[in-house]
């Protein structure tokens, strides 16, 4: 079988991925771009694999109907900053700049997307940096190293050292969201797991967890929609 198998009309492109590891066939559906493959074990018959995707048909589109559309960065597109929307601007600028409900930045397409996401990494790693500093105060335990990374299966983490990692792409979100990732992340210096002692924690540093955990779930995947 070849690497890819077309499905279905209009087709779908599914991509074949054999794996020496894999104990039986799977399917996944990316819930940032859509993109569908299909893990296969060694020696599986190409045949299987068809009938396997075959009978998945309408599941495999059901949850393609799901899939938040992606958005390409380009001058003129919105994108959301601190929660709220702004437009992306050029102008004759050296640096981009928040102006009103525009984003301005030098007028080079071809360099939009670079330059934007170093805007916005900078952004939050000086608002995260913040953050944790106070709730780390408040807790009255110091936390390591502070770095950003792009993951889309959490938004932040804290190492058994202390260090912690962030999402840069909690800068798009709602202010009150990102000082709760951080207070969530900070928490875990006084208790590394999620028991009831640990979210008593956490309630102390950030009182409205409840909420913030409910946007993340239903509004957080739309921040990875963005493709720089």
């Amino acid at each position: 079988m070849g690497p890819h198998i077309q499905l279905g009309n209009p087709p779908l492109d599914i991509a074949v991925k054999p794996s020496a590891r894999a104990r039986r066939l799977s399917l996944r559906v990316s819930r940032l771009d859509g993109r569908i493959s299909v893990t296969v074990p060694p020696r599986t018959p190409d045949r299987t694999v068809y009938e396997f995707v075959s009978e998945r048909e309408g599941w495999l589109r059901k949850h393609l109907a799901d899939v938040a559309p992606t958005t390409s960065i380009a001058f003129g597109a919105t994108l959301p900053f601190r929660g709220r929307n702004v437009t992306l601007r050029p102008a004759d600028v050296r640096r981009p700049m928040i102006e009103e409900d525009a984003l301005i930045l030098p007028p080079e397409p071809d360099k939009l997307p670079v330059r934007l996401k170093a805007f916005l990494k900078t952004q939050a790693r000086d608002t995260l940096a913040l953050a944790c500093d106070a709730y780390a105060t408040k807790l009255g335990k110091p936390y390591g190293k502070l770095t950003l990374r792009d993951t889309r299966s959490r938004w932040g983490s804290c190492s058994s050292a202390g260090d912690l990692m962030f999402s840069w792409r909690l800068i798009m979100a709602p202010p009150e969201i990102l000082n709760y990732v951080a207070a969530h992340e900070v928490a875990h210096l006084a208790e590394m797991n999620h028991s009831p002692a640990y979210w008593a924690v956490c309630g102390n540093l950030y009182p409205d967890y409840k909420y913030a955990r409910r946007w993340l779930r239903t509004e957080g995947n739309a921040l990875h929609s963005y493709i720089f």
